[in-house]
Order: C-alpha cells, then sequence, then structure tokens
C-alpha cells in the first residue's frame, strides 16, 4: 500500500506500501482527502485508516474471528483526541483509527480488535525502484479533488501546532509532532523517534524480551522492522540489503532473507506524531533512547 504527503521543513513527497502476494501503492496526496481506503491485497483483505491529523496511516487486517465477512470502513468525521473515529458499514460502529477497536454502537463490547499489517512510508522514486511492476491508485477517483501534493492539508503538516487541542500523555522530551515509529506485539509496545533512523541506520533492539532488528531513513519515514533471532545486523551495501550472519540480507516487505535462505518475519508498525502514540499507549509504551552502540 502506497500514500505521498509532502509537509513542511524539508520534508520531501512520501509514500507509503504494503505487500503480501502483490504490491500496491496508495498516495497520501489522495489519501489526505478521503482518509481511507479499502482493498484486498492478495487475498487479503485490509483498510488503512489514515488520519491526517496525527499523522498516522494504519494498516488492519479487517476479517475477524467470529465475524461471517470482511468490515468495510468509512471515515466517521468525529474525533477523539485528535484521533478520526472511523465506522463500519455492517453495524454503524465507531472505531478507534489508533487502537482498532470498537467504542460506540453494537460492536463496542464485543472485545474486537483488528490485527495491525506492516506498512512503509517511502518516497515515490524508492518504492518504483524496488517494484516497478507494482499497482498505484489512480487520481481518477470520480470525485473532483485537487490531488497534487501538499494540496490539502499543507499548513498544519507544516506547522508543529495541532489544530485540536489533545492530551499527550506522559512527558517524554519529544515534541507533539515529532514523528515516531512504532510496533505493537509480543504484549508490548514500543516507539523509535525518526531521528534515530539518520542516514538509513540500522537498530538492534529489544521488545519484551524478544531481538528485533529496525532499519529506516529518518527524511522519508520508511521503517521496516523484523525478528532477528540471536542475529545481529549492520548496513549493507545498498538501501535494499542488510549485512548479518553468512554475508548480505535483502530487506524484503515480508521477511529479511539470508544468503542461506533464512528468512527472518517482518513485524507490524507504522509512523504517528508523537502526541497520539503517547496519548494512547504512552502508559504502557517503551521509548527508544539511543546507545553507543547497538
Amino acid at each position: 500500500m502506497a500514500s505521498d504527503v509532502q509537509g513542511g521543513g524539508g520534508r520531501h513527497t512520501r509514500d507509503t506500501k504494503i505487500l503480501h502476494a502483490k504490491v500496491r501503492a496508495y498516495p497520501l496526496r489522495i489519501l489526505a482527502w478521503h482518509e481511507m481506503f479499502n482493498d484486498v491485497v492478495g487475498d487479503i483483505p485490509v483498510t488503512l485508516a489514515y488520519c491526517t491529523l496525527c499523522g498516522a496511516g494504519i494498516l488492519f487486517e479487517t476479517k475477524v474471528d467470529g465475524q461471517d465477512r470482511p468490515f468495510i470502513f468509512g471515515s466517521s468525521g468525529f474525533l477523539y483526541r485528535s484521533n478520526k473515529l472511523m465506522f463500519d458499514r455492517s453495524t454503524d460502529s465507531l472505531w478507534n483509527q489508533f487502537t482498532g477497536e470498537p467504542v460506540s454502537g453494537p460492536l463496542a463490547d464485543d472485545g474486537i480488535k483488528l490485527n495491525i499489517l506492516p506498512v512503509t512510508l517511502t518516497s515515490w522514486g524508492d518504492w518504483r525502484a524496488r517494484h516497478p511492476r507494482g499497482r498505484v491508485l489512480s487520481p481518477d477517483t470520480g470525485f473532483e479533488r485537487d490531488y497534487s501534493s501538499g494540496a490539502d492539508y499543507r499548513d498544519y503538516f507544516a506547522s508543529p501546532d495541532l489544530m485540536v487541542p489533545a492530551a499527550t500523555g506522559p512527558e517524554s522530551g519529544l515534541g507533539p509532532k515529532d514523528e515516531v515509529f512504532g510496533i505493537r506485539t509480543f504484549a508490548a509496545a514500543k516507539a523509535w523517534p525518526l531521528s534515530v533512523f539518520a542516514d538509513g541506520a540500522v537498530i538492534n533492539d529489544t521488545l519484551n524480551g524478544r531481538n528485533i532488528v529496525l532499519v529506516g531513513d529518518d527524511e522519508n519515514g520508511g521503517v521496516r522492522a523484523y525478528e532477528r533471532g540471536e542475529a545481529r545486523f549492520d548496513k549493507g551495501r545498498d538501501p535494499m540489503h542488510l549485512t548479518g550472519p553468512g554475508g548480505d540480507w535483502e530487506i524484503g516487505e515480508d521477511a529479511l532473507t539470508g544468503p542461506d535462505g533464512t528468512a527472518l518475519p517482518r513485524l507490524p508498525g507504522h509512523v504517528s506524531y508523537w502526541f497520539a502514540w503517547n496519548s494512547f499507549l504512552g502508559v504502557r509504551s517503551e521509548i527508544y533512547v539511543p546507545q553507543s552502540a547497538n
């Protein structure tokens, strides 16, 4: 899946993508207007809930155990803590976009929670280089909108201020609109400021006792995370590889693959503004503190 956004402060046009059996790109310049898409990627039904105010495009699997069919979502127009609420078209229940849980309506007390899938912000050039045959959402949507880069929410993305006041949770030293990459898995949550990925930094880290590796860049926001077992990794010969046990490892959308075919699974994660992550997950989330060596 992909998306592109242009903000201020030297930030470049960006795209988001996901791969299962197929590759799709969904431009943020389109999502900024419509805020959601429903699709089937490979054979997996998905929805991307894009909240412009909290800078988060979160990809959810919409097939839920116990439900006869996948959910189809729309944007309700309502906000909670400066975060959009989406609704499902089968019950009209309202769902929290950040947590993937219904909060009002017939499903509110059913204990349902959508599964989060991996998603990556990247430049159009990088996405096209990796996936020259990938499919891209057309701006011919049937709606009359200005889909040029940055046409919608330009001032908001360029400003350090929030549009709607929101509690930000515990103090952290980060600004409300500093961007972080967050993971929620292994019964834990952790956030890494995008600034720690300067120059394509590779970070060997842990989450709730599990070893993981993250690779990305702070310029485009593209971060990918994998479970690494006992292996440790460093920068590779190019942006599509890491150096690890045995030599070159290929950075893929589903896995990090070694020279002997060993595949380390990718972990779900996404970028958001710090205020949103901290507001909804701050009490139970770690934040990465750079060490002298990773």
